[in-house]
């Protein structure tokens, strides 16, 4: 599938290279011929499984740098940026779904559902523009994009380009976690030990505290578990629209130019992620919640 995939995309990449340089057709000729793209896809797929296995995933071919040279310099702001932007969402919708999930039907729990999943609904890229006009626009607190600026590449540099695709990500992404925090509240409030623990004389917070929480929040760690496996897959419209030099702008740009190395290797190390990080969360499951292994 990550072969085919992008194989079936409209387009060719030695004509859109030869749009971009205004290559002579003996130039764009050999250079297919140096890709291997001028042989049959069984061939070319044949050539993909034996490099990918042993570790080489080909050169870009539109700027002929290495592909793991490339993913591996636009790694960092993407970790960055969505393992922040992850840890906040996940932070405030698990603390919003526990008060909510608690108090079901409270005000907090109303404006706190309805305004999740108005965030969770809306597109990222509309969210992300929107962020840009008000703060780095109209109020101008925050630069408009890119990771720092030319003068200066500090901490406080970096922070002030970080924080509009930060709270953008984090507003998109905290509708799920609440959702699901507030859904295992109200199962496990419902359960008969949280009547047990209440007449034997625990008070509400203690029963929420020391009961319900630790049972509820089971399913959390797995949502939190997978959505880190998706960090290595960057968030590829936040990145786009804010400029953020991360591994979904690589993929942008890929998929602009018909960077099939690129394409191919960004997304292989982002299912791989995902798989592992799924696998961790299956394993880890049973150690924290025995009636798993149990059934």
């Amino acid at each position: 599938m990550n072969f085919f995939l992008f194989r079936i995309m409209p387009g060719d990449p030695i004509a859109l290279l030869a749009r971009s340089q205004r290559l002579s057709p003996e130039a764009l000729e050999l250079q297919r011929v140096a890709f291997g793209l001028d042989q049959p896809l069984t061939t070319q797929f044949g050539v993909y499984v034996r490099e990918t296995i042993s570790g080489n995933l080909g050169v870009s071919l539109i700027s002929g740098l290495p592909v793991w040279e490339m993913i591996l310099s636009r790694m960092w702001p993407t970790l960055l940026l969505v393992g922040i932007g992850t840890i906040l969402a996940a932070g405030i919708g698990v603390l919003a779904g526990i008060r909510g999930g608690w108090r079901r039907g409270s005000r907090f729990d109303s404006g706190s559902l309805y305004t999740s999943m108005v965030l969770y609904s809306t597109p990222e890229g509309w969210l992300g523009m929107l962020l840009l006009i008000l703060f780095a626009g109209l109020l101008g607190w925050f630069p408009a994009g890119g990771y720092s600026s030319s003068t200066s590449s500090g901490t406080t540099d970096v922070a002030m380009h970080l924080a509009l695709p930060v709270l953008a990500l984090a507003l998109g992404y905290v509708g799920q976690f609440l959702i699901v925090m507030r859904s295992s509240m109200m199962e496990v409030k419902a359960q008969p030990y949280i009547n047990l623990a209440r007449a034997k004389g625990l008070t509400d917070p203690d029963v929420r505290r020391r009961h319900a929480v630790p049972n509820a929040i089971l399913p959390i760690f797995t949502l939190v578990v997978i959505s880190v496996g998706f960090i290595l897959g960057g968030a590829i419209v936040i990145e786009t629209v804010f400029s953020w030099p991360g591994i979904g702008l690589l993929t942008y740009e890929a998929i602009q130019t018909l960077d099939y190395p690129v394409l191919q290797g960004v997304f292989l190390l982002s299912s791989a992620a995902v798989i592992v990080a799924s696998l961790v969360a299956d394993i880890t499951y049973g150690f924290l919640d025995p009636r798993v292994d149990a059934i």
